[in-house]
């Protein structure tokens, strides 16, 4: 299940996943190493049989080059690492009590994102 880059498997029917993602795109350092991919895409169910539709549809997923796979929270300072002006902000995952603070954050967040995005208009 090796990638030559970071693959980025989000919900692409929910508006805020689409921002997310967009987001990524636009701040990543070099655009080419992300490669975005649908979570209900063919192309994600055959090369990565291995994340259920179901928990991609819960949680964004990042595939690294080495095969590892990061779910919800965990992809989040991975990203930043890889965002110009962001970078730095993947250090604040390092002090003690930010895995479960960005754990609880992410959950909340996650579970209402369909209510969230219906407040803001199609843009």
């Amino acid at each position: 299940m090796k990638t030559r880059t970071v693959v980025l498997i989000y919900d692409a029917d929910c508006p805020v996943c689409r921002a997310a993602a967009d987001w990524v795109r636009r701040n990543a350092v070099v655009p080419e190493p992300f490669e975005y991919l649908p979570c209900r895409s063919s192309e994600t169910r055959s090369r990565f049989p291995a994340i259920a539709e179901a928990a991609c549809l819960r949680a964004m997923h990042l595939v690294l080059p080495d095969g590892t796979i990061l779910v919800g929270e965990r992809t989040l300072p991975e990203i930043l690492r890889r965002t110009r002006r962001y970078r730095w902000a993947a250090v604040l995952f390092r002090f003690p009590g930010a895995g479960i603070v960005s754990r609880f954050l992410y959950r909340a967040f996650a579970g209402r994102r369909h209510r969230i995005s219906r407040l803001f208009p199609p843009g």
